[in-house]
């Protein structure tokens, strides 16, 4: 099916095929008549109602238009017109492998979800050694990596050298690059890029094309129609041809664009390593050290000539994988989308993606409420220098231990927290943005018990179903359950209650939660599929227990079911929180007597102990982990 649409402004029409819909809505505002031509049928409508109909048509076609591909040019410059000259593709099944002898260069857009972009975009160059494209593994494939990025990528298929079809063959690549380029620039706004945050890439060739255009990028190879800058703002080379040198350039790329007779001058114009200077854009160069094709001399050449400009440049090379591995095929070499990944991030040309905080207290939790963030949820790093941000104020010993912190459904963040050992209540607090907190308030929720010892390691969970907070804590009774009362736990012997509440004003009155038949504390419970799970610290000390187990309910209030076998090992835990991280539950700890923090991960054969690759702030002690966004993160990190 395809859409025209004629303009009265114009004397032409203009075909498009699943244009970005801001683009279209955009072009028929600006029209004086629009008419539809639908297999061939045509139906003259009234403007507005025509407006109407086609912005609906789109919006029911617009999820299957994942990519569109884009003229280049209105007139090709420098063309020469050749009858026995047409292009030819590669295909395997449906998909276009290869191309050859491209005659209509053109942009092949993947636009990436707005919600996952900050506007970023690379055009991307296959190469192909100036004779064909790869445009499949090293264009199209590629454009998709970069789109599970939130980057908006467009494949470009440019013209392959060819005195048949250009008056300069030499230039007619870089002058499909100046353009593409100018191209997307002239339509950021409408297709919400950023103008200045448009990178080039490209493969062996394409890599050379690349180069070509970061260090030609002023060069009037032909008469543009405006003066938009098609200077690139970054460059990823990918086993890169840089040079035209003898002994180090890949001779087939030289040979077809430059010619086999090529003279000094052009040799030492288009062997880009020469051409860089100070405002040359910075560069990202991935090699094989065993590439026979292209000598891995190309991208080091490159990378020094950038470092001695004092231009930022980042290199890997890697032991092996020759020549054409693209997205990486085995061995090290597969591991370089990664690392480009982590430049993006680093050049701040990805959108930060959401990260995590922990709560929780040093010491005897007198200064208060201490705070890390994470962006992998395994490296945590202390916010404020390690100091606190919010000192405690209420309770009988104003203690701030155990703090508990979670988004409640009124978008607030809510916080209850240990005040004292030996209370009858605990503390709570609120705030929209983990900074600036309400005035700290005592909740007696023990008072009515005379016997009551204590109120620890309070927590809260959301129930969204009945928009309802349940705050649940562990307390010692006495005179309760002596059954399992020890005496060497000081007569402490604990269970866990729990109290409701939906606006932290008015409470419910304080039931028993959970009497699993042992000294029990450090509950936490969060929303796993269809019910709840309670994660655990089984306080038994004879025989020693000390570790942290799980039991499960359909819902929040209970009953809940059997705790269940350890999932922590041979050392003394406490202080559980858990979070998804990677569709994979996460449960960290305080290994208490170790002093130093735990964790231990969900795996389809069991519990496995991830203590060894998590890190956190020296003298953590029990706390609460919490996803939130990186924009948050950002604001912390200010104070």
């Amino acid at each position: 099916m395809a859409v025209w649409l004629f303009d009265a402004t114009f004397t032409r029409h203009k075909k498009c095929c699943f244009k970005p819909l801001d683009l279209i809505q955009n072009y028929i505002i600006q029209s004086r008549e629009v008419r539809f031509i639908f297999m061939r049928k045509q139906n003259t409508l009234r403007p507005l109602k025509a407006l109407f109909f086609f912005i609906s048509f789109w919006m029911s076609i617009a999820t299957f238009a994942q990519k569109k591909e884009i003229p280049l040019w209105d007139k090709i410059p420098d063309q020469l017109q050749s009858a026995g000259y047409s292009e030819v593709t590669d295909r395997k099944g449906d998909i276009s492998e290869g191309v050859r002898m491209v005659t209509l260069p053109t942009l092949t857009a993947y636009f990436a979800a707005p919600e996952k972009s900050n506007g970023t975009s690379v055009i991307i160059c296959p190469g192909g050694g100036y004779g064909m494209l790869a445009i499949n593994k090293e264009g199209y494939k590629v454009a998709e990596w970069f789109n599970s990025l939130g980057i908006t990528a467009f494949v470009l298929k440019y013209r392959l050298p060819s005195d048949l079809i250009m008056k300069n063959k030499t230039v007619g690549p870089l002058q499909d690059a100046q353009e593409a380029v100018r191209l997307v620039r002239r339509n950021a706004v409408q297709w919400k890029l950023n103008p200045n945050k448009i990178g080039i890439m490209g493969f062996s060739a394409g890599g050379h094309l690349a180069a070509t255009l970061s260090t030609h990028y002023n060069d009037k190879v032909y008469t543009p129609t405006d003066t938009t800058s098609a200077k690139p703002n970054f460059s990823i080379l990918i086993y890169p041809v840089i040079s035209m040198q003898n002994g180090i350039t890949h001779e087939g790329s030289r040979d077809n664009l430059l010619g086999k007779n090529a003279n000094i001058e052009s040799i030492e114009k288009y062997s880009n390593e020469k051409q860089i200077n100070a405002a040359t854009p910075k560069a990202f160069l991935v090699h094989a050290t065993d590439d026979k094709a292209v000598p891995v001399e190309n991208s080091i050449n490159y990378y020094l000539a950038l470092k001695k400009e004092k231009v930022s440049a980042e290199m890997h090379l890697y032991e092996n994988g020759g020549h054409g591995f693209g997205l990486g095929v085995k061995g090290t070499n597969a591991s370089w989308p990664k690392a480009c990944e982590k430049w993006l991030n680093a050049n701040n040309y990805t959108l930060k993606s959401d990260g995590y905080v922990f709560t929780y207290f040093k010491g005897n939790g007198e200064d208060g409420l201490h705070i890390a963030y994470s962006e992998d949820g395994y490296q945590w790093n202390a916010l404020k220098n390690d100091t606190s941000f919010l000192t405690p104020e209420v309770g009988k010993d104003k203690l701030m231990r155990d703090p508990c912190v979670i988004k409640g459904g009124d978008g607030l963040y809510h916080m209850v927290w240990t005040v004292s050992w030996t209370d009858k209540g605990i503390g709570y607090a609120s705030s929209k943005d983990l900074i600036h907190w309400s005035k700290q308030e005592f909740i007696p929720v023990m008072a009515h018990e005379e016997k009551a010892r204590n109120t620890w390691a309070p927590e809260i969970t959301f129930d969204e179903k009945n928009k309802t907070y349940m705050i649940y804590w562990a307390s010692t009774i006495d005179g309760k359950f002596p059954e399992t009362k020890s005496d060497e736990e000081k007569g402490y012997n604990h269970r866990i209650y729990y109290t409701t509440t939906k606006d932290f004003k008015k409470f419910e009155k304080t039931k028993l939660l959970y009497e699993p038949g042992f000294n029990i504390i450090d509950a936490s419970i969060v929303k796993q599929g269809n019910g709840y799970v309670m994660y655990l610290k089984d306080e038994t000390r004879n025989p020693v227990q000390k570790n942290l187990k799980t039991a499960f309910s359909k819902n929040l209030t209970g009953p809940y079911s059997k705790a269940s076998e350890p999932i922590t090992g041979n050392y003394w835990a406490e202080g559980p929180t858990a979070i998804q991280i990677d569709n994979q539950w996460v449960v960290y700890f305080d290994k208490y007597t170790l002093k130093k923090y735990g964790a231990v991960k969900e795996t389809s054969k069991g519990w496995q102990d991830i203590s060894d690759q998590v890190s956190f702030p020296s003298g953590t002690r029990h706390g609460t982990v919490i996803k939130v966004s990186a924009e948050e993160i950002m604001n912390l990190k200010k104070e």
